[in-house]
């Protein structure tokens, strides 16, 4: 039986003297200022990186106010640091569990490629514009005049019609349409099943993701099933079990799972299942950018991976930003990978 990845991981160790957090802030697309936290874990000498991507800005303003408040300092394993950590909250338990990797990594004198055992590839990626209010094709052709190879995953709202469905079609360049169903309120209106099947006949070959299912958006998507892929329920391998038919295709994002264990066991579980992948972002500001990248480079590097270059999420299209497939570019050490967008 080959050896699980959480086992080549587990009793590597770590040495953590103290931590400090960094806040970042920057106006992205769509119309909003993202902020994060950096973590900057500290031992032997080293420095290992995680960012917490948590998306509201007072959960960073507190933890700025509060500090380094928690026992971290102390020898540890991987799998001895991850059991100590008390944080419930899968994005910010990822921030620590990222940084005490590239740390221990360093302490090591080893690379995330080297602990998997595989060669990092090119990283081929989509951009995910908003289209505006209300929505046009304007953004995803803009886009396509400054390069007509780039890939687009869109959000489908409401208020798209059929003549902006058609447009976009028409540029044969959207390659996944996520129906965010899972990030709904009670206060949202029920799935549109109207929208779900004007979107998938729309756009024959893009990845449907997250869809809400009820009986009537089952029907609608029942002929497209192979395209259907989840996101926001999956946070272990007991979610994909969960789920409510076997998926084809998942996208995979680390700060989801919070654990290193539990995202090294997705990446088994999809592989034994032959389950594909493909990567998401979080509109990471920091290394946790680079780190998502690294992760797509090891495991679906040919995949339409939503980790574009930070650049990429800048209000405006802008030209001359690094095309898709983003080139390998590991750091010599630890859990790190080149931006290559990030100061553009």
């Amino acid at each position: 039986m080959r050896e699980s990845l959480w086992k080549r991981f587990a009793e590597l160790p770590l040495q953590v003297d103290a931590y400090e957090l960094e806040r970042l802030e920057k106006p992205v697309t769509r119309g909003f200022t993202r902020v994060t936290s950096v973590v900057h874990l500290r031992g032997g000498g080293e420095e290992g990186l995680g960012e917490d991507v948590t998306w509201f800005p007072e959960h960073h303003d507190r933890e700025q106010r509060a500090g380094a408040v928690l026992p971290l300092a102390g020898s540890w394993t991987l799998d001895s640091f991850s059991g100590a950590l008390e944080l419930p909250d899968p994005h910010r338990r990822w921030a620590y569990e990222s940084a005490a990797l590239d740390l221990a990594l360093r302490q090591a004198s080893t690379t995330l490629a080297e602990a998997v055992g595989r060669e990092p590839r090119p990283v081929a990626f989509v951009i995910s514009p908003g289209l505006g209010t209300p929505p046009t094709s304007r953004v995803v052709r803009r886009w396509l005049e400054l390069d007509p190879n780039h890939r687009f995953k869109l959000d489908p709202a409401s208020d798209w019609t059929d003549e902006l469905i058609a447009a976009l079609a028409e540029t044969g360049a959207v390659v996944a349409a996520d129906y965010k169903a899972y990030y709904a309120t009670e206060q949202d209106s029920p799935p549109d099943a109207d929208l779900y099947r004007r979107v998938a006949e729309g756009f024959p070959d893009a990845y449907l993701e997250d869809p809400a299912l009820t009986d009537e958006t089952e029907a609608v998507l029942l002929p497209h099933r192979d395209r259907v892929t989840w996101d926001a329920p999956i946070h272990s391998v007991a979610d994909v079990e969960a789920l409510t038919f076997a998926p084809r295709t998942l996208n995979s994002k680390p700060s989801r799972f919070g654990r290193l264990s539990e995202l090294l066991a997705f990446y088994d579980h999809c592989e034994s299942n032959e389950i594909g992948l493909y990567g998401g972002g979080m509109f990471e500001l920091g290394p946790g950018r680079g780190q998502i990248q690294y992760l797509a480079s090891l495991f679906h590097a040919d995949a339409p991976n939503d980790v574009a270059p930070r650049a990429y999420n800048d209000p405006e299209p802008r030209p001359g930003l690094p095309a898709s497939p983003l080139a390998s570019a590991p750091d010599t050490l630890g859990f790190r990978w080149s931006d290559a967008g990030a100061t553009l």
